[in-house]
């Protein structure tokens, strides 16, 4: 076998629901379809689920690389260069007939689609042993069970996955040892109204994105990255002080991570803001927080929207039983939670509550009805956003109109999803892809607040 020989990739369904199409990122090599995953996807183009429209994209596209073959070419291979679009699919495309595989004591029951997949692969590995041939699922299960069998060659589905470990991930601030300014040589600061800039060398601070905090060991210097070139960076003055008394809807940050996702949350400029960090860090308090300060006191937003991803919502919420808003109350607990702390103190906390919700206009709603919609002039919580994929948040962001504000919660290490990682997970793929975004702020919340309880647990659980 050569480094420039192609090679065979079999796709389980997974992939093709993951990213519909999957099979047009691999280069100059083949890829494989068994029949198995068309049976599959033609099962679930119907069911109302998240994932029906993808299989039905799947299948379209399919549809249009194989149009025009005839069935021995399909078996054989389509060159994928006659698809149109922008590619780089050099290699053919084929249909594996799996229907033909004889079943034997030895082999796998192949009543079984995983096992039908896995099987695919064992034949295609000795028909083609002269080549690379590649299992590609997202089913941890299944890559184990393949390698298990005898597939030599088992992986994840990775062209979306920017970077190779969560220690590698953007935190959205730069925390310096020692005083800042100790560090400075040549500062050239303005004044532009109430404001402070200062523009320093880019030697000082070489690796940074927009709308990235500096804090140091003073308890003084706090700024964040208004721009850069290749010689210098432009900070606005923040300072720790004037961050950590800012207040919403009457919460203050307790410490300086709060303080920095606040000051992003509270920053009209800033239309994506994405909050990580552990349970217990105040990711979605302060998001409420901020939410209701700049719809019901400053009015600069109309409504607020909170969402989720609920992967079992799609078969159980039709019979709850209520409106959408009412079905949808279970699944968002965390911010009735968040709303009960914020009026805890009122005479009548459940009429505030009450009273608040309509003059916010606070609407919970399904992730599942989301598609095919503008929103205009809202404030939008998307809480949870670890267990979505790459192309599920793309969704949810390119249906926010003029406007609108996005704020995405997760904590990557509590990932429900079978099929997704900390480095696969949506919620990183859109921390590394608008990290330099003008538009944009990512603030990691470390530390848990919420109680000691909570922090041990956190720590060493």
């Amino acid at each position: 076998m050569t480094a420039t020989q192609p090679k065979y990739y079999l796709l389980d369904t997974n992939i093709l629901l993951h990213e519909p199409l999957a099979f047009l990122n691999f280069e100059e090599n083949n890829v494989i379809i068994p029949m198995v995953v068309l049976e599959e996807l033609d099962n679930i183009k119907d069911r109302k689920k998240d994932v029906s429209r993808e299989a039905r994209v799947a299948i379209r596209s399919l549809e249009n690389a194989l149009k025009d073959a005839t069935p021995e070419e399909i078996v054989a291979g389509v060159p994928l260069s006659n698809v149109t679009g922008e590619h780089n699919a050099g290699g053919h495309l084929a249909i594996f007939p799996d229907y033909q595989l004889k079943q034997t004591e030895a082999a796998l029951n192949l009543s079984e689609n995983d096992h039908r997949i896995i099987q695919s692969a064992l034949a295609l590995q000795t028909r083609y042993s002269d080549s690379k041939v590649v299992l590609v699922t997202k089913d941890i299960n299944m890559r184990l069970k393949a390698k298990g069998a005898g597939v030599k060659y088992v992986e994840d589905y990775r062209t979306d996955q920017l970077i190779d470990d969560i220690r590698f991930l953007s935190k959205g601030f730069i925390e310096l040892e020692g005083d800042f300014w100790s560090g400075v040589g040549e500062v050239t600061s303005v004044q532009e109204g109430r404001e402070t800039y200062h523009e320093v060398a880019r030697d000082t601070l070489p690796a940074v994105f927009r709308n990235q905090y500096v804090i140091d060991e003073s308890d003084q210097f706090a700024a964040k990255v208004v721009g850069y070139d290749s010689s210098y960076v432009r900070l606005q003055d923040l300072g720790q002080d004037r961050m950590m008394a800012a207040r919403a809807w009457g919460i203050q940050p307790k410490n300086m991570y709060q303080a920095m996702a606040m000051n992003a949350l509270l920053d009209p400029a800033i239309d994506l803001v994405i909050l990580t960090g552990p349970a217990g860090s105040g990711k979605t308090l302060l998001a409420l927080a901020a939410a209701l300060e700049q719809v019901v006191e400053l009015g600069i937003y109309e409504k607020i929207i909170v969402t989720r991803n609920t992967p079992e919502i799609a078969e159980s919420i039709g019979y709850l039983p209520g409106t959408e808003e009412e079905k949808m109350a279970p699944w968002l607990a965390a911010i009735t939670d968040s709303l009960e702390v914020l009026h805890k103190h009122d005479e009548s906390m459940e009429s505030s509550m009450e009273y608040i919700m309509k003059k916010a206009n606070i609407q919970l709603k399904s992730l599942n009805f989301m598609r095919g919609r503008s929103i205009q002039n809202a404030f939008v919580i998307l809480d949870e956003s670890q267990n979505l994929t790459a192309s599920q948040l793309k969704t949810i962001i390119t249906r926010c109109g003029t406007g609108t504000k996005i704020i995405c919660t997760g904590n990557l290490a509590q990932i429900d999803s079978y099929y997704l990682t900390a480095v696969t997970s949506g919620l990183t793929y859109i921390v590394e892809r608008f990290k330099d975004y003008p538009g944009s702020a990512t603030v990691n919340l470390n530390g848990v607040v919420r109680s000691s309880l909570a922090e041990y647990a956190e720590e060493n659980l």
